[in-house]
């Protein structure tokens, strides 16, 4: 049984599409076995495929624009969406039904630095009329070691994935008020990504087939069924809080339509990542994004 290699680059339940991929039994129905990894500090999912120590990556479109933006080939092809809206959450230390953006101004903002979910972030406020810059902001790399910082009094509003904020909410210790994906609106914000010259294989369409499946399950069945079936994977959340994140992301509509990549949330992406000058130029779709193998 030929064995897959999945690296993330972030671990969540926001990932649940590639994470059931093994969970849900999607990649052994195609006869495939498969380990799954989560980056460690200082890898990229993107170069741990090009160079051979992966098969499959979870990545974004915006990854790839700074080989574009050298003059250079992209060291992998983006051939199927993930999420279709930012997966990041605002909790509050207290209950808030009448939450305002504004009230960040006026905060200390535990929120997630660099890269794209800082430009994501950034996008959103401007969206709403709000410099991010103008808000007292308290780096962090995320997850756990946010997490931490949460629990040890820092900071007044925290920015994470599903489902952190859902695990503050079981704990009694925060409360969701905000959606970054709603103020952004559908973009390309992760994709599944391989080599070039395994596009096409026998062995990508099956992956193919495995991610297809996955996505649809996890886009429409019980948001319960699907945390029990990762719970493996998430040792330290609660059952209950990684269900809440599930049903949050298909509520907001995160996995709807079919696998492949549209041009719209490409094109979205990149005026996300503009607005930040994060880009040298809107780059051509087709150098970036394949379809699906095996279509």
């Amino acid at each position: 049984m030929p064995d897959i290699r999945l690296i993330a680059s972030r671990h969540s339940a926001f990932y649940s599409p590639l994470i059931s991929m093994i969970a849900g039994g999607f990649l052994e129905n195609e006869g495939l076995s498969a380990t799954y990894t989560p980056a460690t500090a200082g890898q990229n999912s993107a170069i741990e495929v090009a160079e051979g120590r992966a098969d499959v990556g979870q990545s974004a479109v915006s990854g790839s624009w700074g080989a574009l933006d050298a003059g250079e080939k992209p060291p992998v092809a983006h051939f199927a969406q993930i999420n279709a809206f930012d997966g990041f959450i605002v909790a509050a230390r207290e209950p808030d039904a009448d939450f305002r953006w504004e009230k960040l101004l006026d905060a200390k903002f535990l929120y997630v630095h660099g890269g794209q979910p800082e430009a994501m972030l950034r996008y959103g406020l401007h969206r709403v009329g709000i410099d991010l810059s103008d808000i007292e902001g308290i780096e962090s790399s995320g997850g756990d070691e946010m997490m931490e910082q949460w629990r040890n009094g820092e900071g007044d509003y925290f920015h994470e994935q599903g489902a952190f904020p859902q695990q503050l909410e079981h704990e009694g210790i925060g409360h969701i008020v905000g959606s970054i994906g709603e103020i952004v609106g559908p973009t390309a914000f992760s994709s599944l990504v391989g080599r070039w010259d395994w596009i096409g294989s026998e062995e990508s369409k099956a992956v193919a087939r495995a991610y297809r499946a996955s996505r649809e399950w996890v886009n429409t069945a019980d948001p319960m069924e699907v945390a029990r079936a990762e719970e493996p994977f998430f040792p330290g959340m609660a059952v209950e809080a990684t269900a809440a994140a599930v049903g949050y992301y298909q509520k907001l509509g995160n996995w709807d339509g079919d696998i492949a990549i549209p041009r719209d949330l490409y094109d979205s992406a990149l005026d996300v990542f503009e607005h930040s000058g994060m880009v040298g130029s809107r780059h051509a779709y087709e150098d970036v994004v394949v379809g699906p193998p095996g279509g």
